[in-house]
């Protein structure tokens, strides 16, 4: 799958008390990056807490659910586009479907 934009992960990364999200992240983008997802269940395979919200948009856990990840995914053409990166709190604040 090819990830727009990895800017974004690296901004939440630097910013203050986010730090520890960097081997999580890493890893997630690393795996998806390397994936051929043609469907929701090809996604679950490597990703089994993967929810689909709507809209094309999907959440994942990132480090433990301390985080959530927002994507909206295009399986055909292959593209994941990153919405939102949050913590768990933060995440309950926003419709993550409309992002």
């Amino acid at each position: 799958m090819r990830i727009i934009s990895k800017k974004k992960l690296e901004e939440f990364i630097a910013q203050d008390g986010h730090s520890d999200s960097r081997v999580a992240l890493g890893r997630w983008y690393q795996i998806v990056s390397e994936a051929k997802w043609s469907n929701f269940s090809d996604m679950r395979v490597d990703f089994p807490n993967a929810d689909y919200v709507g809209n094309q948009h999907y959440v994942f856990n990132i480090k433990g659910n301390k985080y959530r990840l927002v994507v909206v995914v295009m399986f055909t053409p292959g593209l994941v586009y990153i919405r939102w990166i949050g913590t768990h709190a933060d995440y309950d604040k926003v419709n993550c479907s409309t992002l």
